[in-house]
């Protein structure tokens, strides 16, 4: 039995346009293309396109989806393996979750007693979030994920440490602000802004256009959205629109 791409596409919620990206790809060719042109697929591939969706859902990028799937002898330990993948990340999502519960606490109580946010325990914000994900969700914009990934391979664990803290000093620093009621294009928050700018421009030119859509992808990307959602509901948002100004003011 098979069925057609668009048959597919509404089973599995991926749309038929993805479907033939991946076939043009190599990444799921159908298993056989009608008279009429159309693409018809049958279980195996079916299969295929559950642990591709599964890996996609880990934040895997396409091109090591491709060489997972062309390593794998048998469906049954490549799902076992995916299994495994998916419980270790429900329980980092289940500790994400819990860093989240905590910090709406501390903002309702904060707010409650009238009182300025203040994070006394910065580390615990970042409970479930893995450091490593920043660079693997720079996928969308690959030349300067391979310039991160040039760099990283340069670093000592004490420098890669260190430009941890960093990231999650800027983070909290932008929590602050935002909890202090400091719009998105105030002077304090683009000075953060700025900060991060030159960081990445330290790598690599990055135009106004692409900072911006990097700005987007803290809300887009589900991975970036968690991570900055971790430390303050809304976070993700002030920050796309704090390089949305500077991107619009100082990148012309």
């Amino acid at each position: 039995m098979d069925w057609p791409i668009s048959e597919v596409a509404r089973m599995s919620g991926v749309t038929a346009r993805t479907l033939r990206h991946y076939d043009e790809t190599g990444l799921l060719p159908p298993a056989r293309i009608g008279a009429n042109g159309h693409r018809y697929y049958e279980e195996h591939q079916l299969l295929l396109l559950q642990q591709i969706l599964v890996l996609r859902a880990l934040s895997v990028g396409l091109p090591e989806i491709g060489r997972i799937l062309a390593a794998q002898v048998d469906e049954v330990d490549a799902l076992r393996g995916h299994h495994q993948r998916l419980l270790a990340e429900r329980d980092r999502l289940d500790a994400l979750a819990a860093t989240v519960s905590r910090t709406i606490a501390e903002l309702e109580q904060s707010r409650k007693d009238g009182n300025p946010m203040t994070i006394n325990r910065p580390e615990n914000l970042f409970e479930g979030v893995q450091p490593s994900q920043y660079a693997e969700n720079m996928s969308g914009f690959p030349e300067l994920a391979e310039a991160v990934g040039r760099r990283a391979a340069t670093m000592s664990q004490a420098d890669a440490d260190a430009a941890h803290r960093e990231r999650t000093a800027q983070m909290i620093r932008l929590a602050e602000l935002m909890a202090a009621g400091h719009p998105a294009d105030a002077d304090p928050v683009q000075a953060e802004i700025d900060a991060q700018y030159r960081a990445l421009t330290r790598l690599r030119a990055v135009s106004a256009e692409e900072y911006r859509a990097i700005g987007r992808s803290c809300v887009d990307d589900d991975a970036w959205r968690a991570a900055y959602e971790a430390i303050a509901p809304g976070l993700a948002a002030y920050q796309r629109d704090a390089i949305e100004a500077y991107a619009t003011t100082r990148l012309i």
